[in-house]
């Protein structure tokens, strides 16, 4: 994630201090630090939506997902592992049925809890309950306004329930915001995605770019130009800089796309800003992409991953070994690459001056594109004099 609001405007929100601090850099070392990664779960794959662009490729029921005792072990590990947040997600993870059980029960071993979720199940007694549960931020997935989100998520009446359930997780106070993934159908949108978080008080919006994965490899030439992409970021930084002028807290961040955070730094270098150097002090300290090092994912089947996007990699499965065990295990070649993978990029990617920016950018985006899990990520829209080249 970049915050786009911490670069620009140096103010601190909900999870800065993973990204943005000295105890971040840090952790580029892995688990030799003595804690574990960020890790994002699926906790199920079952999903009452049918999206063009999900990495998980959902379907209406679940799979051979973890039983309620295992899934309570995994937890008792990440505790005793002390990994820094858990991310839980889908499929769509309030259909699991013991899902209100198990963030009951990771709340209580102090677990920091993130939600990722379509909204649309999120009536006013599911938002107290996640909200009594100890839920740090609740993520909604909007992809546009109301005819284009419905035709993107294939469920007519999704964004109406979608957003219903940002209001009813406002009224109890859980913090909460939207997740908009950036293609080619709803490129246009981004304004009116700005307008709805103002008109409706939402604090936060996070811009996904596209991931070449699940359904979304189908949709990877329905990814937007990088005349576009510079154009988008363009939008979002004036639009961050004018709630900072007008004094409204809102938090706005980009996602699976370091390219982002070197734009930014590029453009206040340029016009001689001086917040630039600050800017580059903070994405070193970020590190860019961490998958496999700071970040984890573990799927359904209890399958542990490089990062939720990176599924078509396993490096082991909890029913067999404990998460932490898995984690410090890098006899993997995709495990032990990510964590010295900058002499194995190429292309672009290898030769770029940013790499401590940056470190290559989505892996999966390459190997979707060129077939080469190491080549050049065909997302990055920094040009070649940008770059170095």
């Amino acid at each position: 994630m970049i915050s786009i609001t911490k670069l620009l405007c140096g103010t601190e929100y909900y999870g800065d201090s993973l990204r943005y601090s000295e105890s971040s850099a840090l952790q580029h070392s892995g688990a030799a630090v003595g804690y574990g990664p960020v890790v994002a779960w699926n906790i199920t794959r079952a999903c009452n939506l049918k999206c063009r662009h999900c990495y998980a490729s959902a379907r209406s029921g679940p799979g051979e997902e973890l039983t309620y005792r295992e899934a309570v072990g995994f937890l008792d590990d990440l505790a005793a592992f002390k990994v820094p947040a858990l991310l839980l997600s889908g499929g769509e993870p309030v259909s699991r049925p013991d899902f209100f059980d198990l963030i009951s029960y990771a709340g209580k071993l102090g677990l920091r809890l993130t939600l990722s979720t379509n909204g649309t199940l999120i009536t006013p007694d599911v938002a107290k309950k996640i909200k009594d549960a100890g839920v740090s931020y609740v993520g909604v997935s909007l992809d546009g306004t109301r005819e284009i989100n419905d035709s993107f998520r294939g469920l007519r009446g999704a964004f109406d329930s979608a957003l219903q359930g940002i209001r009813n997780c406002l009224s109890v106070g859980q913090k909460v915001g939207l997740r908009f993934t950036i293609n080619r159908h709803n490129l246009s949108e981004i304004e009116s995605i700005f307008e709805l978080i103002e008109t409706e008080n939402i604090p936060r919006v996070c811009f996904y770019h596209l991931a070449y994965a699940g359904r979304g490899t189908e949709m990877s030439n329905q990814d937007i130009t990088d005349k576009e992409k510079r154009a988008a970021l363009d939008l979002i930084m004036n639009r961050v800089l004018d709630y900072h002028r007008r004094g409204l807290q809102k938090e706005v961040l980009t996602v699976n796309n370091h390219s982002d955070g070197v734009y930014v730094y590029l453009k206040l270098l340029r016009s001689s800003q001086p917040r630039a150097g600050e800017v580059y002090r903070l994405l070193r300290f970020n590190g860019g992409n961490r998958s496999g090092v700071a970040l984890g994912a573990v799927d359904w089947d209890g399958n542990v991953h490089p990062d939720q996007f990176t599924l078509q990699h396993t490096f082991g499965n909890i029913r067999e070994r404990p998460f932490s065990e898995i984690w410090r295990d890098a006899g993997h070649p995709v495990m032990a690459g990510l964590r010295n993978r900058r002499s194995l990029l190429k292309g672009r990617c290898g030769a770029c001056r940013w790499l401590e920016l940056c470190n290559g950018n989505s892996r999966t985006r390459a190997e979707a594109a060129c077939g080469d899990f190491w080549a050049s990520d065909p997302a990055c829209y920094l040009n070649d004099q940008e770059i170095g080249l």
